[in-house]
């Protein structure tokens, strides 16, 4: 005999209690707490080792042939991918409003339709009449692409599940969708859970290729349950500030490629662009050195990026309240550079106001930047230009000591192919055979001698 009990979950963490709280216990959010569908608890205890089906166990080194990705038509798209798009995979692709998710995806509809694959676009918030004034204002408005409005999950896998399958699925977003079968409004975690799990399946047995939208929370993170990042194959970001032109396609999550690799874009009147070179993009109106500014090469996934990190020291009066900011890079770790700078290499920086920014809205969180914001720093207090066509690179230990950081050969590489002829970092004896008159530094102290001059 069955009967229901109510249940509440977290909408951030995906949690489960039998009661409603006003604060999460486990990941210490407040009011994320919905009522999910009730659960059914069974009153006897049923034996779970009878009446199943056999499973066929195959051995490790069988072999397997792999699956034949589909190009998108975006290079930058298919290097995020790992290659393009996998039949039968099912991708979640998060963004800030308005960053242009639903334009990169109607780009790419359009372009794996003109290539004679069969697309079928469905969009839960926008009418069929303003996505084809969208397609027209890209050029792309004679794509043969199944346009469809509709937020219902029965009616959309009724509809395809009357014809052939289509080669590619855009549901526009996961969060608009709804299932007769579940209890609740679309966006609560029951809904967005279910939704998916029956669009996933409809994919992996038809050998569809899947991409979800969904929305994001104001920190950033996809919203609904956690879980259904664990459910789709493929979780990407897609990022940038709108005042700035450049996008940056980041995959989070990859069972079929690598994480971490990103694409980028660049935001045009005819829609997204694809950008070759970034560093270039990110380095643009570098005309002479100036005091305080660092070339640092960045690596995202296997794919060396250049960007410029600027630094400002502003001295104040006494008695007044020092400032730091920081755009692109973490807060916290600026304020422990700047403690191992004034313990171990003998700066101060109690009484002066800092400002470092990382060039073109770019977001660093490679720790290898530790060298290339330190030498801003100190060049920028000593009013001193590093040396004109140089790269920082490395990691510092609150000893003060420069630490080896991964793939630095790379690094030097994509330097010297842009023009860079002189690198700094940890003393690595692999280094030295690059193309570019490469320096160990070993010390943070060695750091601050070669900025002031007293080497």
């Amino acid at each position: 005999m069955a009967k229901t009990k109510r249940r509440y979950v977290c909408a951030n963490c995906g949690s489960v209690s039998q009661k409603w709280q006003g604060q999460c216990p486990d990941c210490g959010e407040w009011n994320t707490i919905t009522e999910d569908a009730p659960a059914t608890v069974f009153s006897q205890k049923h034996d779970l080792s009878r009446g199943g089906r056999a499973l066929e166990f195959v051995p490790l080194n069988r072999p397997t042939e792999l699956p034949k990705r589909r190009p998108t038509g975006l290079a930058e798209f298919d290097r995020a991918l790992g290659g393009g798009l996998v039949p039968g995979s099912a991708v979640l692709m998060g963004g800030d409003p308005g960053i242009g998710k639903s334009t990169l995806l109607i780009q790419t509809a359009a372009t794996i339709a003109r290539a004679g694959g069969d697309v079928v676009y469905v969009s839960g918030e926008e009418a069929s009449g303003q996505i084809r004034l969208r397609a027209s204002r890209l050029g792309i408005a004679d794509a043969p692409i199944r346009l469809a409005s509709e937020t219902s999950v029965r009616d959309i896998l009724t509809t395809l599940g009357a014809g052939e399958p289509p080669a590619l699925l855009v549901i526009d977003s996961i969060q608009t969708m709804h299932s007769d079968t579940i209890e609740g409004a679309p966006g609560t975690v029951s809904q967005v859970r279910g939704c998916a799990l029956e669009l996933i399946r409809y994919a992996k047995e038809n050998g569809t290729a899947l991409v979800l939208v969904g929305h994001v929370t104001k920190d950033g993170n996809i919203a609904g349950p956690r879980v259904l990042e664990h459910m789709v194959d493929v979780v990407m970001s897609f990022e940038g500030e709108r005042s700035h032109q450049y996008r940056i396609l980041r995959a989070l999550k990859n069972r079929f490629g690598a994480v971490d690799e990103i694409g980028v874009f660049a935001m045009a009147t005819e829609g997204l662009e694809e950008v070759s070179n970034p560093s270039m993009l990110f380095l643009s109106g570098r005309d002479q050195p100036l005091a305080g500014s660092a070339v640092f090469p960045a690596l995202e996934g296997t794919r060396p990026v250049l960007v410029e990190i600027q630094a400002l020291i502003v001295r104040l009066q006494s008695g007044a309240t020092p400032r730091r900011a920081v755009v692109g890079w973490d807060n916290g770790r600026l304020a422990m550079l700047l403690a191992v700078l004034e313990s171990r290499c003998g700066l101060n920086f109690s009484s002066a106001e800092v400002y470092l920014n990382i060039a073109g809205g770019y977001r660093l969180s490679d720790p290898a930047a530790d060298l290339a914001v330190a030498a801003a720093l100190v060049s920028a207090l000593s009013d001193k230009p590093l040396p004109e066509k140089s790269v920082w690179f490395g990691e510092l230990s609150l000893a003060g000591e420069i630490r080896p950081v991964a793939h630095g050969d790379l690094r030097n590489k994509e330097a010297a192919k842009l023009g860079f002829n002189r690198g700094f970092g940890p003393s690595d004896a692999k280094l030295k055979s690059s193309k570019l008159n490469y320096r160990g530094l070993g010390q943070l102290a060695n750091l601050v001698d070669h900025v002031v001059g007293s080497e």
